[in-house]
């Protein structure tokens, strides 16, 4: 299996870098061939822009999504976009390890999303959920929080961790077509003795090393709605 590791935190020491470290070497130890994409390290562009094309369809009114596509079609995105689509083309996996941040990814790896998950070749019209340009990869999140499990919940001060990660499981990753797997969270991780931190490392290494025994999140499919994406009525 190839797998993709899309890596987000400022600090090569933290635990999300040991996270990293860690989903390396037992991937690599079981066989599996892995990149990865150290988005500060690489000092990656977060920030979406018409530079971002090497030729415009509309030289006069930028229309992201529609550049992407004409851009991605005629071979013409920024290198750095095109070397990280050429990775996505190549993983079988990508698992996207970050800190939460404000209920969200950090900013750069958002604009990672948003530069690199082009229209025309990941998404466009009704390629979308499971018709999505990625169908047939999967996609998981590594995550670290400051909160505690507790904390995280229907009736928990900071509601169901579910619908807080809602944007990227289902409005990103679903969305392009991506099977993805339940995330592994890395509980309170900043205030945790050492050997805590080495029970959360060692769940995750459980975690990756039992992914095919995880049954994926599951959304709609495009073929339960028209052609205007209205829901199919029911047949009874």
């Amino acid at each position: 299996m190839n797998v993709l590791i899309v890596f987000a935190h400022h600090e090569p020491r933290s635990f999300n870098a040991a996270m990293k470290d860690e989903a390396v070497r037992l991937l690599q130890g079981e066989g599996h061939a892995v990149q990865v994409s150290d988005l500060y390290a690489m000092h990656f562009n977060p920030v979406a822009s018409a530079a971002d094309f090497g030729e415009r369809a509309n030289p006069d009114y930028l229309v992201y999504a529609l550049e992407q596509r004409n851009a991605f079609n005629k071979g013409r995105l920024a290198p750095d976009i095109a070397a990280e689509i050429d990775k996505l083309k190549w993983a079988d996996l990508i698992i996207f390890n970050f800190p939460i941040y404000w209920y969200g990814m950090p900013a750069i790896m958002k604009g990672w999303v948003d530069r690199v998950f082009v229209s025309g070749f990941c998404y466009g019209g009704r390629r979308i959920y499971d018709k999505g340009g990625l169908k047939g990869k999967s996609a998981m999140l590594a995550i670290s929080l400051g909160g505690q499990a507790h904390m995280f919940g229907p009736d928990a001060i900071h509601g169901e961790l579910e619908v807080m990660l809602q944007p990227i499981l289902r409005g990103m990753l679903g969305y392009v077509g991506l099977t993805v797997l339940p995330p592994y969270v890395a509980w309170h991780v900043p205030y945790v003795s050492p050997e805590a931190r080495a029970e959360i490392l060692q769940g995750y290494r459980r975690h990756l090393l039992t992914l095919d025994e995880r049954a994926p999140l599951r959304f709609p499919s495009v073929d339960d709605f028209d052609q205007d994406l209205r829901p199919r009525p029911a047949v009874d």
